[in-house]
């Protein structure tokens, strides 16, 4: 007998809802599931060939403007568990987010990760992409992770059975991040929490926070940064549409209002040739794109 899914569908939902671009055309369908539970049922339920796409805060996606040809699953508000686990050990869900998890850490006398909280994402995301910024990489102080795969069985993994590099964590395939268990350095809270408010500070003065973004669009390349780059070739302000490089930070594609997906990749087609013909450093984006469906 199938158990009963207790989660909310959506139908048709606009995906500019669910991203930091504040773009994106419509997911077929989209499912929120009321928890862990229900989310592992969702998953032994859905057709296996059913594309399938997890969304947190939507912070490095660009979801083409034809839509997700599949169901979107968002565990915003869903997998937000967050626990100390002895002397030195955070226990997260995917959900939870990078702010959030370093306040709370810091609250409990744990060091190492205050450069999440300038993060705009989930730690699921963060796990995925080895998110970092200040010096600091999520992957560093991962022991272990809960995953799930698409028959809905969950799997605890050593970090050891990953491969993280800069922006990209190789692993095994098929599976989505849960949890973790971090690793961090017992330490003074108001030292961290002074150094959270500091980089927050660094981040308004030098970031278009408040505007909608994706954060950082390039990788940084070997021994340079995309935004001196960028910066150097006068390309601050250079607008597509709606899609514009910020005049604040260079590696920012702010949406000015109206822009589509389309006029965003547009833009960052137009800084990889530029920079590329100008240097001959071909910058990669760190931004996932997800293609629409095609007719």
């Amino acid at each position: 007998m199938t158990t009963p899914l207790r989660g909310q569908w959506q139908f048709d939902e606009p995906l500019s809802r669910h991203t930091s671009w504040r773009v994106g055309g419509p997911a077929r369908r989209l499912y929120r599931p009321a928890d862990l539970e229900d989310l592992v049922e969702f998953m032994r339920q859905i057709d296996p060939d059913e594309p399938l796409l997890w969304i947190g805060l939507g912070s490095n996606l660009l979801i083409d403007d034809a839509g997700f040809p599949g169901t979107v699953v968002l565990i915003k508000g869903t997998l937000e568990r967050l626990e100390r686990r002895g002397p030195d050990r955070l226990y997260a869900q995917a959900g939870v987010t990078g702010a959030k998890l370093a306040r709370f850490a810091a609250r409990q006398d744990l060091t190492g990760i205050e450069f999440l909280a300038g993060i705009p994402g989930t730690l699921g995301g963060a796990l995925a992409m080895n998110a970092g910024a200040w010096g600091g990489e999520t992957w560093s102080f991962v022991r272990r992770v809960w995953t799930l795969d698409r028959q809905g069985r969950i799997h605890q993994r050593e970090a050891s059975e990953y491969e993280p590099g800069y922006r990209e964590v190789r692993g095994p395939v098929g599976e989505w991040f849960l949890a973790a268990e971090l690793e961090l350095t017992p330490g003074d809270g108001a030292v961290s929490l002074a150094r959270i408010r500091e980089l927050l500070e660094r981040r308004a003065a030098t970031q278009p926070v408040g505007q909608p973004s994706c954060g950082s669009v390039f990788r940084n390349p070997p021994g340079d940064h995309a935004a001196r780059l960028i910066d150097s070739l006068g390309l601050k302000g250079l607008r597509i549409g709606g899609a514009e490089v910020s005049s604040i930070h260079a590696n920012f594609i702010i949406n000015r209002g109206g822009a589509t997906a389309t006029d965003i990749a547009r833009l960052i087609e137009q800084i990889q040739h530029t920079v590329e013909r100008h240097t001959g450093i071909r910058l990669i984006p760190e931004v996932r794109r997800i293609a629409g469906e095609q007719t």
